[in-house]
């Protein structure tokens, strides 16, 4: 990769594609690209100089690349890339370029299948604040930063262990995090226990006298193996949660809008932390973020200071209208665990609103597999509103729409939509608190409805 003078990506308005182009742009390679459809992101990339094109078509892609970047979520059907795949020129996953990267470096993986970009983000901001100037390849854009991508100048690399397509397995970190193992990439495993054997050989490439925090129940379910073999390369496991473990957050309430709770571990007891983001599903993720500051030397002034001040990231219970009358918070929940996380805090903070939620499911094969779970966290907002099925890479699946899930939700207060209707349905409900969900391209609505709610 140093060699290389012309990095092509294919996907490279994904999230986590666009981190590594921009590190490899600041690193004076030449950067281009293909993506899909032109959004806000792949618009900040051109204007950061790097070139994109939107036609999947042959004659788009430059004659002078020497290195291949994709995402493993291009359609295997792809011409560009099935044009590429044929010249020779050496191609790499998104995983393996960031495996590369991050060698030599002291490197923190986040996984899990929810949190891990909140998680990600404020151990980033926790070593920021903490003078320790990190890198960091995110899969979210931070709200202090305006960016998903930090080059420091620092020993650490924070990086969001994606378990999609196994790809975290391409990453050996020093510290590790396993927040949650929901099932979910069922297509890609096959069945949970074969997505649990993933996240244990995720646990099991942490390097020699390296730490594994892992959220206590699943520290619970670890075979035995697994935990011998950590323990035989000298891996410290360190369980977190808020009953158990060897890091615990207790005494959580509500001051002034604002989540505050006490945490305990590393033989440390740092009462009465604020912190910026809500649910307390965030307060375990601050716990994650506290526990690597604390193990990399960041003051507890100074994570104090970083905890309380974090602005979050776009698209995480992101506040877009945070007033006296109303309420809009845009979430990019997509997993009915999300959901809940998402709808609980929103109920907690505001336990005497109305609550609409406006949905858009993600993946055929994510509604088919978990059509029950949506329909049960749906059905405790004061009011549901369900648009169509955001297809992304899979291709329809007969028999699975958005009726499925709306038939099974418990609530007379519920609308079926297109994104054609979406925006007339809106105008006839009236709510106290309302809240974008979902993965897919919900989030092009947000102006819109922002716009609506402030004219009224």
């Amino acid at each position: 990769m140093r060699d290389a003078k012309h990095i092509y990506f294919i996907g490279i308005g994904g999230i986590g594609m666009s981190a590594i182009a921009r590190y490899f742009h600041a690193h004076g390679k030449r950067v281009t690209g293909y993506d899909k459809t032109e959004t806000a992101l792949t618009r900040k990339l051109v204007d950061e100089g790097i070139h994109v094109h939107y036609d999947d078509t042959i004659e788009a892609i430059p004659t002078d690349i020497d290195t291949i970047i994709y995402t493993p979520a291009i359609p295997k059907d792809h011409k560009g890339y099935n044009h590429l795949l044929a010249s020779g020129i050496p191609m790499m996953k998104r995983s393996q370029a960031l495996g590369m990267i991050s060698e030599g470096m002291f490197s923190i993986g986040i996984a899990g299948t929810h949190g891990k970009t909140t998680t990600s983000s404020l151990t980033t901001h926790v070593l920021k604040v903490g003078d320790k100037d990190p890198s960091a390849f995110l899969g979210g854009i931070m709200v202090d930063y305006n960016t998903n991508c930090l080059i420091g100048r620092g020993q650490e690399v924070v990086l969001e262990a994606d378990e999609f397509d196994r790809s975290f397995l391409q990453l050996s970190p020093d510290i590790a995090c396993i927040l949650s193992m929901d099932p979910d990439h069922l297509d890609i495993y096959g069945d949970e226990d074969q997505m649990h054997e993933g996240f244990m050989a995720f646990a099991e490439k942490i390097k020699e006298n390296g730490v594994l925090l892992i959220k206590d129940a699943w520290y619970g379910k670890m075979a035995l193996d697994t935990v011998y073999e950590l323990l035989s390369r000298n891996i410290e496991i360190l369980a977190f949660g808020d009953l158990n473990g060897n890091i615990q957050y207790k005494n959580v309430r509500i001051e002034s809008g604002k989540f505050v709770f006490d945490y305990q571990g590393l033989d440390r007891e740092i009462k009465n932390m604020t912190a910026n983001m809500a649910g307390r599903h965030n307060i375990e993720n601050a716990c994650v973020a506290i526990t690597i500051g604390l193990l990399r030397g960041v003051s507890e002034d100074k994570i104090r200071k970083a905890v309380a001040e974090f602005k979050g990231i776009q698209r995480r219970f992101e506040r877009i209208i945070d007033g006296p009358s109303v309420q809009f918070i845009d979430d990019y929940a997509h997993h009915p665990s999300e959901l809940k996380a998402a709808i609980g805090a929103a109920k907690e903070l505001f336990p005497d609103k109305k609550i609409l939620g406006i949905f858009q499911p993600h993946l055929y094969s994510r509604t088919r597999d978990f059509v029950d779970g949506f329909a049960e966290e749906l059905s405790k907002l004061d009011e549901v509103v369900l648009m169509d099925i955001y297809p992304a890479r899979e291709l329809p699946i007969e028999g699975v729409t958005s009726s499925i899930i709306f038939d099974k939700i418990n609530n007379p207060n519920k609308h079926l939509v297109t994104k054609a209707t979406l925006m007339d349905t809106l105008k006839d409900l009236k709510a106290d608190v309302y809240m974008t969900l979902g993965a897919g391209d919900i989030d092009t609505f947000v102006t819109q409805i922002k716009n609506m709610l402030h004219e009224r």
